[in-house]
């Protein structure tokens, strides 16, 4: 069951990110030329916290109940700071994540409750390229220690 809730949670990692650039490319590229709030905007941000949303729920379950890392650190979380690969599951990654959450769901809120486009657009822009730079730091990308395949199970 670990094996493939993490290789699901490694391979939605590329839909949370194309769908984050989408949403953060958009509101970046409105914000410059000036463009309208449009209903494709407003579903490029709920897209993006739709797919986060999703793999937050996966990551969570990964994180308290099905990982193997994160039982070994909980067991002895003084020992685990001291490790850096251990710190990084524990601690690092989660928090990032969880950052990047809250990010996309404030530019969410603020993008939807702006008095106009443009300060739609800016709220989008900043907050959704935030998670995304987030999301894109605690990618355990492989060529770090911690490192994973960018295709899991291929």
């Amino acid at each position: 069951m670990y094996e493939l809730t993490l290789n699901v949670h490694s391979l939605l990692r590329w839909l949370v990110v194309l769908v984050g650039l989408v949403a953060a490319v958009r509101s970046l590229g409105a914000l410059v030329s000036r463009r309208p709030w449009t209903p494709l905007d407003d579903n490029a941000g709920r897209w993006f916290a739709m797919s986060v949303d999703v793999q937050t729920l996966i990551g969570l379950a990964l994180y308290g109940l099905l990982s193997p890392i994160t039982r070994t650190a909980f067991a002895n979380m003084g020992e685990a700071m001291r490790d850096a690969t251990m710190r990084y599951w524990a601690v690092e990654h989660v928090s990032l994540m969880l950052i990047a959450l809250a990010m996309v769901h404030v530019g969410r809120s603020r993008s939807r409750k702006g008095a106009t486009s443009a300060a739609k657009h800016r709220s989008a822009a900043i907050f959704y390229t935030l998670a995304l730079a987030a999301i894109l730091a605690a990618i355990p990308w492989p060529f770090l220690p911690q490192g994973r395949p960018l295709l899991p199970g291929f």
